[in-house]
């Protein structure tokens, strides 16, 4: 299944921040939890790279022998590649259902990817990370969770909304941006985000981070 992008690489990393919260911080825990749990120069593929935002925090922060952009977009990749092109770094054009890699990787990020897939995709998703990492690797993912109550989902989705809006989205952008919930992508809750890392085989599946509607989460292989 082919992602359909909400935004050109060009605007994307500007329009990002205006649509998720702490969007920034997401990266900040993803490289201090692969500082604790990783303590020689590693092999890091980044599932979804977009233009690149994971890469650029790890090279400035973290030991890399080589690292591997993946996007199923060939004008993200384009992009990740053109800001890249000086640093020891391999790029795929695939589908996270699609990676061909087994056993290869201390760290595996998917920064609000999975989300997109429906839930058989999803598993497929989350078992070719885990075979692409090597034994005691790490697997961390940002996703779009879902509230556990209909109520819960209302109130959520509005402050999301209200978050935007005072981010200088227009009232028709963020209303056809809350609309997409469950249509364009699919969210699940985070008790069945653990179980599912479970069911793929990780020894260990645990919260990173939570706020609003998208939380971290991280898997030791």
């Amino acid at each position: 299944m082919k992602t359909k992008l909400t935004y050109q690489a060009s605007d994307y990393d500007e329009k990002i921040k205006q649509t998720l919260p702490y969007y920034e911080e997401f990266y900040e825990q993803v490289i201090r939890l692969v500082k604790t749990h990783q303590q020689q120069a590693c092999k890091w593929l980044d599932v979804g790279c977009g233009t690149g935002k994971m890469a650029s925090e790890a090279f400035k922060q973290i030991e890399i022998e080589k690292f591997v952009f993946c996007d199923c977009s060939e004008e993200m990749l384009s992009t990740a590649r053109e800001r890249f092109k000086d640093c020891d770094a391999e790029f795929l054009a695939c589908e996270v259902q699609s990676l061909p890699y087994v056993d290869q990787f201390d760290v595996v990020t998917a920064i609000q990817v999975n989300h997109y897939l429906q839930r058989e995709e999803r598993k497929s998703a989350i078992q070719n990370c885990y075979r692409a990492l090597k034994k005691n690797g790490i697997f961390i993912t940002f996703e779009n969770f879902a509230p556990f109550s209909d109520y819960g989902k209302t109130v959520c989705l509005e402050k999301w909304k209200q978050y935007q809006l005072e981010q200088g989205k227009s009232v028709q952008e963020c209303e056809q941006h809350v609309q997409r919930y469950g249509k364009n992508y699919f969210p699940i809750t985070v008790t069945e985000q653990l179980e599912l890392i479970h069911s793929c085989g990780f020894q260990t599946a645990e919260i990173l981070w939570l706020s609003n509607m998208q939380a971290g989460f991280w898997a030791v292989k």
